[in-house]
């Protein structure tokens, strides 16, 4: 980075900053920042977070609610004109329709505010009440992965992709055409060409459950669909780049699209959070098989590193952003599991994220882990087999409609009989397969003054923002 570019950098946060202090000094602000890999269940944890900060009647784990120190909350136009609004009321319908369905996905950036209107308490009682703002930050999980590539060179991360898709079914097409190819002289067509076969493996490697599909912007480029910054492709390096050449502007582009693409998402977003919600999808990853369990602990690690966790004063806010100060690492879909499992899902997401969470341990912050389910799908049911009794979840399959039981498997109370193979590149898993259905949305019949139903949800809340409550 030039010295130009880190003094307007610098510029713009100084006077986002100053923008917003005399906000901040009167009615507190929390963002946070809804986080995570593609399908980890973003869209919905927002929904349904959102459903039961305004209808608090399953939040018993908030202290705020549970003191009776939360007099109202409402929500408010975003204080960002220019990034889209989380279509909250669209979402809550889908989830809470006559036919009820999943929300799409995320498809951009988008924020929403939540007010509260605070009853002091102590020596602040006599003083009447305050103002609490929340504004939840929604980020495409395609997009957070590229934050890993801010530090590494053009062959460093050609050299790395590139090993990790070698032997890999889904790329025999990709390495065919990269064969002929080598030391080949610039052309266009050729480039998108290459982009278009490198965005068609990373689509297969998305669906077979790998996690760390880099760039992330390639599967869901938006207005920026065509552009010479989206038009790259890892190569091998020769070993003397011509400098017209493939490999060259190969390099060029790539370093464009980290200056252009990731580094102004950063700057403008990520950068500024205050608290942070990382979803995981581990049940989906552990099903897919050793390789991406652990391709999705590499992609962890890479995303978090781009974190600026611990506590730091005014001045280094002004100056430098604010550090995230919570992380919740939130292993979502814990309702595909009998509740006696809980407690082992936990176990081995703290291992899966154990590099990346003792970072920010190290740096200050304040972490959590716990297994959630944002909305749950399921009821628990005991099984028959035999003569052994199995405890299952049962709900309605979003394929067919049709109620079935499932039964995820026994996961292993000690985390290393998963992540060792994972590390060692195993094939499978040598003890037992585990399951994965995907269930419908329940048919809601919501009392009045209760949220979507869920599981945990509340727990993360008090982690999240009850101290600022």
């Amino acid at each position: 980075m030039g010295v130009t570019e880190l003094a307007q950098d610098l510029a713009h946060e100084v006077s986002s900053r100053v923008s917003g202090l005399s906000e901040s000094l009167f009615d507190p602000v929390i963002r946070l920042g809804v986080t995570g890999l593609a399908r980890a269940g973003k869209t919905v944890f927002i929904t349904s977070l959102v459903s039961n900060l305004l209808d608090r009647g399953r939040m018993s784990q908030l202290q705020a609610e549970a003191q009776g120190r939360i007099e109202a909350v409402w929500l408010q136009p975003q204080p960002d004109d220019t990034v889209p609004r989380f279509d909250f009321e669209g979402h809550l319908g889908a989830l809470t329709g006559p036919a009820p369905r999943w929300p799409d996905s995320t498809r951009a950036v988008s924020e929403l505010r939540l007010s509260f209107r605070m009853r002091p308490s102590g020596l602040l009682k006599f003083t009447g009440p305050r103002k609490v703002h929340l504004d939840i930050i929604d980020y495409p999980g395609e997009w957070l992965l590229d934050l890993g590539l801010m530090d590494l060179s053009y062959q460093a991360w050609s050299d790395g992709v590139l090993s990790r898709v070698t032997g890999r079914e889904e790329a025999q097409a990709w390495f065919r055409l990269l064969s002929a190819v080598e030391d080949a002289t610039w052309d266009e067509p050729l480039a998108k060409d290459l982009a278009g076969a490198w965005r068609d493996l990373l689509a297969a490697l998305r669906l077979a459950g790998m996690s760390d599909v880099t760039p992330g912007r390639f599967l869901m480029p938006g207005e920026m669909e065509g552009s010479p910054a989206l038009t790259f492709a890892p190569l091998p390096r020769p070993e003397t780049p011509a400098s017209r050449g493939l490999w060259r502007e190969m390099e060029r582009r790539f370093e464009a699209y980290k200056s252009r693409v990731v580094r102004p998402f950063f700057r403008d977003h990520f950068s500024r959070i205050d608290r942070q919600v990382v979803l995981v999808d581990a049940l989906q990853a552990i099903h897919s098989g050793p390789a991406a369990l652990e391709d999705m602990r590499r992609a962890m690690a890479a995303i978090l590193g781009a974190f600026r966790p611990g506590r730091g004063g005014i001045l280094s806010e002004l100056l430098l952003g604010r550090r995230v100060e919570r992380i919740l690492f939130a292993a979502t879909r814990a309702d595909h599991l009998h509740h006696s499992q809980h407690a082992r899902l936990v176990t081995i997401l703290s291992a899966l994220l154990r590099e990346a969470k003792d970072r920010a341990d190290f740096a200050g912050a304040e972490t959590a882990a716990m297994a959630i389910a944002a909305v749950r799908a399921t009821t628990e049911v005991e099984l028959q087999r035999g003569s052994d009794s199995i405890q299952a979840v049962q709900g309605r399959l979003a394929d067919t409609g049709r109620v079935a039981a499932m039964y995820a498997g026994d996961l292993p109370s000690d985390p290393s009989r998963l992540l060792v193979p994972a590390r060692e590149g195993a094939s499978g898993w040598l003890d037992g397969d585990y399951a994965v259905m995907r269930f419908a949305p329940a048919i809601q019949d919501l009392v009045p003054g209760q949220g979507l139903p869920h599981i945990r949800l509340d727990r993360a809340a008090e982690f999240l923002i009850g101290d600022l409550l």
